[in-house]
């Protein structure tokens, strides 16, 4: 009987016989697979720790050569900038050079930006509008503006105050310059040399000397002051105005020794005691609190409060 259960039929067997052709196709497939994977593994040599090591080391080493390379090279930049320390001095940004702006301390893309400005006819006719200056900071303007003076023929050119009678001109053929007739008054804090030239008894020299003092004071606040450059105030006093408050101030709690000591009221020993104090005894409040010191005279407190703030 037990005959009867392993008895198939023709196309029984057909079936058996695919059936177990299939599953030895599928087993040695699966082997022949698994003998490939093997043979893609990589054989590792006995020293390869040993080789991975060293190149590891070898890679570290030219990384290291790279970075002090980079380093010297870095210092050597920073080395070449500490070649030019930074110079304040007075500077006109109508006409100053590239160098100049450097040595300011201005980067060197915005001293090209500056001289661009200036090659396509812009012009800075206040020291306010240097503060218009893209990437300038507004602790490098509050650095810098002490030092900013602009040329007569760059600023705004609204000078004439008041006139008292209207001006008689000369005959275009005639040599002779014009000049102002009495009664004609204008600022003494504003004209240029042109306009300084239309007053009678004043040339081109001392035109030129007024406007390059008046230059290194920060303005006059009075007639006076003219005689400090040979001129008679009392003879030019009909031809002049002044209004309270056109002198530019130095804030002697930041300024430093030498923007002070480019102001004609500043000596060089005035300057130094003025900056001594500050570090000793701190910011000062009143210009009296440097009376005492033998460098100062009351004629010279009473010349420098003009041109002083204590912010």
């Amino acid at each position: 009987m037990w005959k009867d259960f392993f008895y198939f039929s023709r196309s029984e067997k057909q079936g058996i016989i695919v059936l177990v052709i299939l599953i030895c196709i599928i087993v040695l497939g699966g082997s022949a697979l698994s003998m490939y994977r093997r043979s893609q593994v990589p054989v590792y040599p006995d020293n390869f720790e040993e080789q991975y090591e060293q190149f590891i080391t070898s890679l570290r080493k030219t990384d290291s050569i790279e970075s002090a390379s980079w380093r010297k090279r870095n210092n050597h930049y920073k080395s070449n900038e500490k070649e030019h320390p930074i110079i304040l001095a007075p500077f006109d940004p109508n006409t100053a050079d590239s160098i100049t702006f450097r040595r300011m301390g201005l980067p060197g893309w915005m001293a090209k930006n500056i001289l661009s400005y200036r090659k396509k006819g812009g012009e800075f006719r206040t020291p306010e509008d240097f503060r218009k200056i893209y990437g300038l900071t507004e602790e490098q303007y509050t650095t810098l503006s002490p030092y900013i003076y602009i040329s007569e023929e760059y600023k705004r050119k609204d000078t004439i105050r008041v006139v008292a009678e209207r001006p008689i001109y000369t005959k275009p053929d005639s040599l002779k310059p014009f000049k102002y007739t009495p009664g004609t008054i204008i600022s003494l804090n504003a004209a240029d040399t042109t306009e300084l030239k239309k007053i009678p008894g004043i040339g081109s020299a001392y035109a030129k000397r007024i406007v390059g003092y008046r230059s290194r004071l920060g303005g006059f606040y009075d007639i006076k002051q003219l005689r400090e450059i040979d001129l008679n105030s009392e003879e030019l006093a009909q031809w002049f105005s002044i209004e309270t408050g056109e002198t530019t101030r130095m804030n002697l709690n930041s300024v430093s020794i030498e923007r002070l000591k480019a102001h004609p009221y500043f000596s060089f020993y005035q300057a130094k005691v003025i900056i001594e104090h500050r570090k000793r005894k701190g910011n000062l409040k009143r210009l009296d609190q440097i009376a005492f010191y033998d460098e100062f005279t009351d004629e010279d407190l009473e010349r420098m409060k003009h041109y002083v703030r204590f912010d």
